[in-house]
């Protein structure tokens, strides 16, 4: 079995035979949001199953490509289509596109997800700005060896999601009239929806969105030195919350509804961040 290491390598090396952009802006896009691809200049897509040693996502609206291009004139590069831990990766092979992005000169992450709403003040289109995590899925990107070229073996988490850019960003999107909430965002493994007690003890501890991403990518970004902008679409309320089941396809329908403003904050977050750099 390759090593870690050579995982990135290999990936890497296939991918700046496609392009020879430097972007400083990565961007990773969850269940239902991916149609922001579509607001990018001269693309260009890369699948997942072309990449040497890369791991392949399987979840329906999850497409599986790096995309890489232009948003007014601004180099990024995007996933279309998060790598999960449930689909029976281990938490170090789905972050290999973290790595991968630092590597061609992503200094700042932008992580969106869709996620239940704890937080009873909540509802099914809430867009939320993550200011910080609870890891409950557990495992860690980082257990194993350290790779000491991306960053050091005790990584500093007090500022993960870095508070500056959130501060900005809040002041932005209330310029733009978009209404955007703040909280903690807890992850559990999945792939099975929470119990409701689960969702009664989350709430407890102070988490206001949950879901099955985002905290592994946010961990190794972080190792990497790089900033970070989380950003949760509450797709449904959480187990329990509501008197109804919780569907897959009711996640895809709500990102289709918020899609509008979601796209527009995700837009706004990638020019603020351009102008910083």
């Amino acid at each position: 079995m390759l090593e870690l290491s050579k995982k990135i390598e290999n990936a890497l090396s296939f991918i700046r035979t496609k392009t020879k952009s430097a972007p400083k802006v990565g961007v990773i896009l969850g269940s239902g949001l991916g149609d922001f691809i579509d607001s990018l200049s001269d693309t260009v897509t890369i699948p997942y199953q072309e990449i040497p040693d890369f791991p392949l996502s399987t979840v329906e609206g999850h497409e599986g490509a790096f995309v890489i291009g232009r948003f007014n004139e601004i180099p990024i590069v995007a996933l279309k289509g998060r790598l999960h831990y449930y689909e029976g990766y281990s938490q170090s092979e789905i972050t290999i596109p973290v790595r991968i992005m630092k590597k061609l000169g992503v200094e700042t992450l932008i992580l969106t997800n869709a996620a239940g709403g704890i937080n009873l003040d909540f509802s099914e289109g809430t867009l939320m700005l993550i200011s910080d995590h609870i890891n409950c899925s557990g495992s860690n990107p980082l257990v194993g060896a350290n790779l000491d070229d991306f960053g050091p073996r005790f990584p500093d988490v007090s500022d993960i999601y870095t508070k500056e850019l959130r501060a900005k960003l809040k002041t932005i999107a209330i310029n733009q009239g978009i209404d955007l909430n703040e909280g903690v965002y807890i992850m559990y493994s999945g792939p099975n929806y929470e119990t409701p007690a689960e969702i009664r003890f989350y709430r407890a501890v102070g988490a206001d969105a949950v879901g099955m991403s985002t905290v592994p990518e946010a961990l190794v970004a972080t190792h990497c030195g790089m900033k970070i902008i989380g950003i949760s679409c509450i797709t449904n309320m959480a187990t329990g919350v509501l008197d109804k089941k919780l569907d897959h396809k009711e996640v895809i329908e709500t990102a289709n509804k918020v899609k509008s403003d979601f796209t527009k904050l995700l837009q706004l977050a990638i020019e603020m961040v351009s102008q910083d750099a």
